[in-house]
């Protein structure tokens, strides 16, 4: 089929396992390539046990996201996988004197050679900054802006001529260091937004009982769902269709609330950038995205202070005020009078400090 619908999987986890082994078997050349080995005194289960395996997730909800883009492959769906390219993973687990000690899992000592570096894929990414009225229309300007770098990995099938693609990004400063600042020997300020940019990817699931690693948190989510959501539109551009075809074109699967925050970044782009009007562009969103929750463990319901929110990502703010204002408006006609109803199905939970709960979204 020309252009069929595709299927865009996001996850903030893929837990790949190593895959030189998934290779060999999903194109039936495991044999061969145990033969061969064995010929030159090798045994391939030797092989197999020298690849890092990718830290790119932590349990099941990763488990389940690499089962899947594989899955689809196999079925010959047209399927993209999207998340984010870890340095490190939350630890490296050694047993020392009978006891557990956790390292860190830095995965990429010996390099990735199952990737390829996309330099040609690459998106700007807005963080902070403020929202200013011109002409009608809302503009978010200021801020900082980082570069979503995209990292491909072929995800063979099994028993299929067809390969789908995993993409995860990468972090990269939008200018590599201040120049006047190294010139007049203030090295530290120099490579600072090099640094600032380069955290957002570092590390799977950061701590985030303090204010800065919940603001870190919310940046790689941010992130990877941002670039992803300008790359799908990017894709669709360039096929020249109204924008009323985009759900038939695309569908767009979140692995948990981890990667929310699309559905606003669409609505943004369809707004901000092309100018739809806010029924319209709601209406697109709500036919494009579907959503998996697996569990209700307050850790898969994310919540997120209208604080942190209002700092990092003001623009979206806003949105979601606007989203859930129209929402509460429906449950009115619905449940007239019923304000226990209204509180629980709000976007904005009315605790101290007020947060935004993802799941509601």
């Amino acid at each position: 089929i020309n252009n069929p619908k595709k299927i865009y999987y996001m996850s903030i986890e893929f837990l790949l396992g190593r895959l030189l082994q998934n290779a060999l078997i999903n194109l039936d050349l495991e044999k061969c390539y145990k033969d061969a080995l064995m010929e030159m005194g090798v045994k391939i289960e030797d092989i197999y046990e020298r690849e890092n395996d990718p830290a790119l997730g932590n349990g099941g909800l990763g488990r389940l996201a690499a089962c899947y883009i594989d899955s689809m492959t196999t079925l010959n769906l047209p399927a993209w996988g999207y998340g984010i390219r870890y340095d490190y993973g939350i630890f490296k687990q050694v047993i020392e004197n009978c006891e557990q000690k956790e390292l860190p899992d830095y995965w990429l000592t010996k390099g990735n050679p199952w990737e390829i570096m996309r330099l040609d894929t690459k998106f700007k990414v807005k963080f902070y900054g403020h929202v200013r009225e011109v002409n009608g229309k809302k503009v978010w300007e200021g801020g900082e802006d980082v570069i979503a770098v995209a990292y491909d990995t072929a995800v063979p099938g099994f028993d299929t001529f067809n390969c789908n693609t995993l993409r995860l990004w990468k972090s990269f400063p939008s200018e590599e260091f201040d120049f006047d600042s190294f010139n007049k020997g203030d090295y530290q300020s120099a490579l600072d937004n090099r640094n600032q940019a380069s955290y957002i990817t570092s590390v799977l699931y950061p701590n985030d009982s303090t204010m800065s690693g919940k603001e870190l948190r919310l940046k790689q989510e941010y992130f990877f769902s941002s670039a992803t959501i300008q790359n799908i539109v990017r894709r669709f551009r360039r096929m020249e269709k109204p924008w009323s075809e985009f759900p038939k074109s695309n569908v767009i699967q979140l692995n948990d609330t981890h990667p929310t925050i699309a559905i606003v970044e669409l609505l943004r782009i369809l707004i901000d950038d092309y100018q739809l009007g806010y029924r319209e562009a709601f209406d697109i969103v709500c036919q494009t995205f579907n959503y998996t929750n697996h569990t209700v463990l307050p850790e898969a319901l994310e919540k997120w202070g209208v604080d942190v929110f209002e700092k990092l990502l003001p623009r979206h703010l806003e949105l979601i005020y606007l989203i859930n204002y129209y929402f509460m408006e429906e449950v009115k006609k619905k449940y007239p009078g019923n304000h226990e109803k209204l509180a629980k199905l709000s976007l904005i939970e009315e605790s101290f400090p007020k947060q935004i709960r993802m799941a509601n979204l």
